[in-house]
């Protein structure tokens, strides 16, 4: 089926604007929280295995509802729902702000994450219908790679925690806004039927993995209840996968996901994200912790792996992805990511900024800057337009996904090496230098595992997208019709079937 396209006019880089805006607020969110979850953990005494229900309640239920939000957004409006997204996100970030305790904040959380499923495939997909033609679809995704890859700005000492989630509230008012006034609506053709087994299938599976890996901090791998949970998590995403292939309109239609370009697109995505949570957590715990550092003290100390995503996105990657084969990229992304966890065993409890977060902080961000917007691009490209919603969720849950399994199975690494540790030099006493030492000792150890499933990552990607170089065709690159409205077909590069 065909999708009635946007009319592509001056105007788009306008609200390309307004897109970013909307991304950039749902990374903030990612972010921030992470930088203020040490002051957050202290105000409502939430325990270190709890901790990261801060950041997977968010990632989980965004995840998991990714993929509906797509089909939501392909069948019923794709402005529509970014806006209803927008507007739902505003109001969860204001319930998460005025949280009294865990409980009420991780609903908060599960609602923010709930409303950013429709929200983000809906902006991913009017980029996609947006930007069309070669060049300009490069720069676009190559700035909403860079936004995808960043971490949130600074928080400040006299504003707590709460503001995290407040900043939100103006951000999606202005894009809501000018996403009203700038987006064209674009919808796929034809009655919509959602896929309600699918939805329960996915969603059981992936809460039921993430939570049977949060569960072994406490009860340990072996126990039954976490073997259960793992066991089940697999059992009904199988299932899913079973489903997905026999109904009249899948949520996650198998054609997207069996070509070898988009499959290396969306793995590339979901394994970025598992090293860069995993390092925003522990970079964040070891400055405010270990180091002593303030909350904006620590945002700052940030900023460098910021800059250096948007040189890398912007730069590097945006220039190269029109002209060579995806992996080239994508490869040596993951690797510079994977260094960037190593280096955190050269770091000790004393070890000078410069020559420990900064170091690791530059090698993640060169790494993801080169992954995100060549992840983005191939994730949606050569999908009918009908599909751009859904091949937009599948890039989104995979990212999230992996943030959300990621940070679960990171955490509970750390946290049972620091109780070894701590264990293990009971008779040394409980003094700030041993706490400090075996929180370290915790981060090292969950670095090696996130640095070891990237370079497996980076080897099976290197394998699987073996997309040739784009091959522009001549007659059609950077040719627009007379009435504004490019070719999506004729304009973009070719690419292979599977």
């Amino acid at each position: 089926m065909k999708a009635q396209a946007p009319a592509a006019d001056s105007r788009r880089w306008a609200a390309l604007f307004f897109i970013g805006l909307a991304q950039l607020m749902i990374v903030l969110d990612g972010t921030v929280v992470n930088i203020a979850l040490p002051s957050l953990q202290r105000d409502l005494a939430i325990s270190d295995g709890d901790r990261q229900w801060v950041i997977t309640g968010y990632t989980l239920a965004f995840g998991s509802l990714l993929l509906l939000g797509g089909r939501i957004a392909d069948y019923t409006g794709r402005k529509r729902a970014f806006l209803i997204g927008l507007l739902g996100f505003a109001g969860a970030s204001a319930l998460g702000g005025t949280a009294d305790n865990f409980e009420m904040l991780l609903t908060a959380r599960a609602l923010q994450g709930g409303f950013a499923a429709l929200l983000g495939p809906s902006a991913l997909s009017l980029l996609t219908v947006t930007f069309t033609q070669p060049k300009e679809r490069a720069k676009a995704f190559g700035i909403w790679g860079a936004i995808t890859a960043m971490a949130g700005g600074a928080l400040t000492d006299y504003l707590d925690w709460r503001w995290c989630l407040y900043i939100s509230v103006p951000i999606a008012l202005i894009a809501a806004v000018g996403g009203y006034m700038m987006l064209a609506e674009s919808r796929r053709e034809g009655r919509s039927r959602f896929d309600v087994p699918g939805v329960l299938l996915v969603t059981g599976g992936l809460v039921a993995i993430v939570y049977g890996t949060s569960r072994a901090e406490s009860d340990g791998w072996g126990s039954t209840t976490v073997i259960a949970l793992l066991a089940a998590g697999a059992v009904l995403l199988a299932a899913f996968a079973f489903v997905e292939g026999r109904v009249a309109q899948p949520l996650l239609p198998m054609r997207l996901i069996v070509n070898r370009t988009r499959g290396g697109a969306y793995l590339s995505a979901g394994l970025a994200m598992v090293g860069m949570f995993g390092a925003f957590l522990f970079m964040t715990y070891y400055l405010q912790i270990i180091k002593g550092y303030s909350p904006i003290r620590t945002g700052v100390a940030f900023l460098p792996m910021t800059v250096a995503v948007l040189l890398s996105a912007g730069g590097l990657a945006t220039r190269l992805l029109p002209k060579v084969p995806p992996r080239v990229l994508i490869v040596p992304g993951m690797l510079l990511v994977s260094c960037g966890m190593l280096w955190f065993l050269t770091m000790e409890t004393d070890t000078a900024y410069v020559e420990g977060v900064l170091v690791a902080g530059l090698l993640l961000g060169f790494g993801a800057g080169m992954i995100m917007p060549v992840a983005f691009n191939y994730a949606t490209h050569g999908a009918d337009q009908g599909d751009a919603g859904v091949a937009s969720a599948g890039v989104n849950t995979a990212q999230h996904v992996g943030s959300s399994i990621g940070t679960a199975l990171l955490n509970t690494i750390a946290a049972g090496k620091t109780a070894d540790y701590l264990t293990s030099h009971a008779s040394q006493g409980r003094s700030p230098a041993i706490a400090k030492q075996a929180l370290l000792e915790g981060f090292e150890t969950a670095s090696t595992w996130a640095a070891g499933i990237l370079l497996a990552g980076a080897l099976i990607v290197a394998v699987l997208m073996n997309t040739p170089r784009p091959e522009l065709p001549a007659a059609t690159e950077d040719v627009e019709s007379p009435d504004g409205a490019e070719d999506a077909k004729s304009a973009e590069p070719a690419l292979p079937h599977p």
